[in-house]
């Protein structure tokens, strides 16, 4: 799994004209987002969205679930197969995931140490205004365990925040 870039450092949305506005598939898209138990593709979001009677188009789903991820609302990363998973953000800080490469099971990580380090690197090269991906993996407790055969879910499965600097 990759994270999807983080918003600007101010934590300003970018400029970009589509915008997700207070429609009926807006707040549809909401609520189904709410009761998401961990990330999910945009196909699985479309497919509650209809399960529950609501008219939303595919793209549309994409088109509000990018707005949403720039602006901070939604977090995203991408699984090993490269499509992107999504979840309503559960902080209202700037944070990375540690995703457990046999189960999907993903937590918050903060990165002190990485931001650090990305602000000397953009520094050094005379950079401003830059962002960053940063990619975590593991095995979680339950997938370490001696004996577990947990399969590689595609689908992954619930999470929880951690905080670690």
């Amino acid at each position: 799994m990759r994270g999807v870039t983080t918003p600007r450092p101010d934590g300003s949305p970018a400029d970009r004209g589509t915008r997700v506005r207070g429609t009926r598939q807006a707040e549809a898209l909401s609520i189904v987002l709410d009761g998401l138990p961990g990330f999910c593709s945009a196909q699985q979001i479309h497919a509650e969205l209809r399960s529950r009677g609501a008219h939303v188009g595919l793209t549309t789903v994409y088109r509000h679930l990018q707005v949403l991820s720039e602006d901070g609302r939604v977090d995203a990363i991408r699984d090993a197969s490269g499509e992107t998973l999504y979840r309503k953000c559960r902080s209202d800080t700037h944070h990375h995931h540690l995703t457990c490469r046999s189960c999907g099971r993903s937590v918050e990580v903060e990165g002190r140490a990485v931001e650090r380090w990305a602000e000397d690197v953009a520094l050094e090269a005379g950079f401003t205004d830059v962002g960053h991906t940063v990619e975590l993996f593991g095995l979680c407790p339950g997938c370490s365990s001696p004996g577990c055969s947990s399969p590689v879910s595609s689908s992954p499965g619930r999470d929880s925040p951690v905080r670690r600097s």
